[in-house]
């Protein structure tokens, strides 16, 4: 069964484009290559992790956080759902799909690691543990990997969703040099079209010029933020989540004296799920037959 969720039209025909064009790869590859012998070659799930990695300069990583979180590597894999959170609703629709593999970008347990010791008996991590070993679903966190690729795989997949991965500079992955210059309110119209977002931060004048922007995805932190926005010095600074101590307050100093640039917060959920849709072409050419689902797992926030 496949799990469609209610969203506005525009959503649904997005994801149903999303489900179609994984299938259609998948049922268009060369039958030689999904199949072996008398029948359809099975895969491992961690057979798939290792087919990743094997793309990704320097892994194994000896610290990663990018481990099994739950469930048995060794099982063959029946489908691959990608998303950024395997929260209870997406381990629940993983599921209905029949899939048994979650790859997520981001913990699944609450804190950075993924430690549980100090959560004790909570209710909260039962049910969603329960749940994953009741129908034996493998959950691997796959951040510091899609990161360390070359390129970066989340940059990527924000990079194609903009529309601008012709503007992508290896040299200086984070900078993006429009062709003309645009106005902030143009950009940020721009921004929440293309990441679907319905409302987002900024601060700076909406009628002012932007050409050299720093895109920064995701929670990369105040002092790494500050630190692309002095090598660079863009007219616009976006990026995903922020601590409202640091790169705001910087932003709104550095506009007290008179210099232009500006800022736009996107929320880091939406910064970086287009990386995990990246994955997709990735996994249906490395594992050829194996049903392959994005599955956004969305803003955990409402905004009134």
């Amino acid at each position: 069964m496949v799990y469609i969720r209610a969203m506005p039209n525009h959503l649904q025909r997005r994801d149903f484009l999303t489900m179609s064009l994984t299938a259609l790869a998948a049922s268009s590859l060369p039958l030689q290559h999904a199949f072996a012998g008398n029948g359809p070659k099975v895969f491992t799930i961690q057979q798939v992790i290792d087919a990743l990695l094997a793309d990704i300069p320097g892994t194994p990583f000896p610290h990663t956080v990018d481990t099994i979180k739950a469930g048995d590597p060794s099982q063959p894999v029946r489908g691959i759902v990608t998303t950024m959170f395997a929260t209870d609703a997406i381990i629940q629709k993983t599921i209905d799909l029949g899939a048994n593999f979650i790859i997520a970008h981001e913990p699944t347990f609450y804190n950075h690691t993924d430690e549980t010791d100090w959560l004790g008996n909570d209710p909260v991590l039962k049910f969603k543990r329960d749940l994953l070993d009741k129908h034996g679903i493998v959950v691997w966190r796959f951040h510091d990997g899609i990161h360390a690729h070359k390129p970066d795989g989340v940059r990527m997949g924000v990079m194609q969703a903009l529309g601008w991965d012709k503007y992508y500079d290896d040299a200086n992955p984070p900078l993006v040099n429009l062709p003309a210059a645009a106005s902030l309110d143009r950009l940020v119209a721009h921004f929440k079209k293309s990441l679907d977002i319905d409302k987002l931060k900024y601060i700076g004048d909406l009628h002012q010029s932007c050409q050299k922007i720093v895109l920064s995805p995701g929670a990369a932190g105040g002092r790494s933020h500050i630190a692309m926005i002095q090598a660079h010095q863009p007219d616009l600074f976006v990026c995903g989540e922020l601590n409202e101590w640091e790169t705001s307050e910087y932003i709104r100093d550095a506009r007290y004296q008179g210099k232009k640039i500006a800022l736009i917060v996107l929320g880091h959920s939406v910064s970086e799920e287009p990386g995990l849709q990246w994955l997709l072409p990735v996994l249906n050419k490395k594992i050829p037959g194996v049903p392959v689902t994005h599955l956004p797992s969305g803003d955990a926030f409402s905004i009134m």
